[in-house]
């Protein structure tokens, strides 16, 4: 997700230069990628290897839930056997929140860890980096908001993703929220990306339904919006079309049948491998819109995205002809010389019929028609600024698409209704997994 920040001036003046020269500069730079560990029992064996490394202390960054659940037993007692002390900081919610994040960092920082695990969903996984990341140089979160704006790395960073959904455990970015400003905080540096991931699917098959269905939805995005964008390559072509297509065979299996590991696992690696894309190629209008809604209405990340990615697609469809037709071969609907309008069509209806499989909604409940103004222009700005998309989305035209997914007889939303998040409100309990 490498891209320059852009002055108004500037995007007003030279956007699509810039653009095709931050493309250059996103499919050169290396980006490290990490020791990848899969199949069961995987998450036991990175604790195994995390010790060879001699750390002083590591902070585990996790969520109520999880450690609840004693997910983490075999990471936590291959540490213990080898006589590496750690912690566990367990009090990230949904989203991430800055003062979830500072409460982590105040833990790190007073127990003088030299490490950090990451152990949950996309939330965790990126409040970890920024934990270190914040840590390492002494700066608020907010103030690393933006691209390389820390003089220092973190220390070296682990993850084990409970979800097959976000791939933060192989990305540049991590986002975060501000609940003041009800905005999503995207941080990206090549350095956060963790040394070594662990896909164990043993930890995946108690998800619900719902979730399974969101996160794997998500992980189609990423891939999708990766292959259609402007700045893909051999590689991250590669990595999108292996992950479209390992998603339309697994995901259905897995949804159905959570138990199944073969499922599971194939979808650790398709969310992982559309992780190595977008992280190279970027993303595009759904993640524009999508980060909108998680910041007002904290929608779940990978529902959102599967609920805008059928009318971005179909927005997007008369310049995007080609890339559909090769997604849709890869994904098993139809052959080799089939007309390509005819492949593309059929690309298109799969996603909503794989939404309808899957029990994802074709309206956003909480979506509101007078937040829409303020949610399409904040979401052309987005995009505008940083997703090299295949077809400029104007702000009447984003508009017109978020009241596709408005909900009929939505009520009206009231200011006085919305609480103001207090201080100490991550302390709360918990009710759900936070796989986002």
């Amino acid at each position: 997700m490498m891209t320059a920040l852009i002055s108004d001036t500037t995007r007003a003046f030279g956007l699509s230069a810039l653009k095709r020269a931050a493309g250059v500069v996103a499919r050169r730079l290396p980006i490290p990628q990490p020791l990848l560990l899969v199949g069961p029992g995987a998450s036991g064996r990175l604790g195994q290897a995390v010790v060879d490394f001699a750390h002083r202390k590591v902070l585990i960054v996790t969520d109520e839930v999880i450690a609840g659940l004693g997910l983490m037993k075999p990471l936590t007692d291959a540490l213990a056997a080898a006589g590496t002390p750690f912690v566990i900081f367990d009090q990230v919610t949904p989203d991430a929140p800055i003062p979830v994040v500072e409460q982590g960092i105040a833990v790190f920082l007073a127990e003088g860890c030299d490490a950090i695990v990451a152990f949950g969903g996309g939330s965790v996984i990126d409040a970890a980096k920024v934990i270190g990341l914040a840590a390492a140089n002494g700066k608020h979160p907010s103030e690393l908001v933006g691209y390389f704006k820390g003089r220092h790395g973190p220390v070296p960073i682990y993850a084990v993703p409970t979800t097959a959904g976000t791939g933060s455990e192989v990305t540049v970015a991590a986002v975060i929220s501000d609940p003041a400003s009800q905005r999503k905080l995207v941080i990206a540096d090549t350095r956060i990306v963790p040394r070594m991931a662990a896909l164990d699917p043993c930890l995946m098959t108690g998800l619900p339904a719902h979730i399974t269905a969101a996160t794997g939805m998500d992980a189609l995005t990423h891939a999708v919006e990766a292959y259609i964008g402007l700045w893909g390559s051999d590689f991250t072509d590669r990595m999108a079309l292996a992950a479209v297509a390992m998603i339309y065979r697994h995901l259905p299996v897995a949804h159905a049948n959570g138990q199944d590991l073969v499922a599971r696992e194939k979808m650790a690696l398709a969310s992982t491998y559309a992780g190595l894309a977008f992280t190279h190629a970027n993303v595009g209008n759904v993640h524009a819109i999508a980060h909108q809604l998680g910041g007002l209405y904290h929608t779940p990340h990978g529902l959102a995205n599967a609920i805008l990615l059928p009318a971005v697609l179909r927005f997007s469809a008369s310049a995007i002809q080609g890339k559909l037709a090769a997604m849709a071969l890869r994904a098993g609907l139809g052959r080799e010389g089939d007309p390509e309008g005819r492949l593309a069509q059929a690309f298109l209806d799969s996603v909503e019929a794989m939404n309808r499989t899957l029990g994802i909604p074709r309206q956003l409940e909480a979506l509101r028609e007078s937040d829409i103004p303020e949610l399409a222009k904040a979401a052309c700005r987005e995009a505008d600024a940083n997703y090299p998309v295949p077809r400029v989305m104007s702000r009447p035209e984003g508009e017109a698409l978020l009241r596709e997914v408005l909900a009929k007889n939505a009520p009206v939303r009231r200011a006085a209704t919305k609480k103001p998040v207090k201080a100490r409100a991550p302390a709360r309990k918990v009710k759900k997994r936070v796989d986002d």
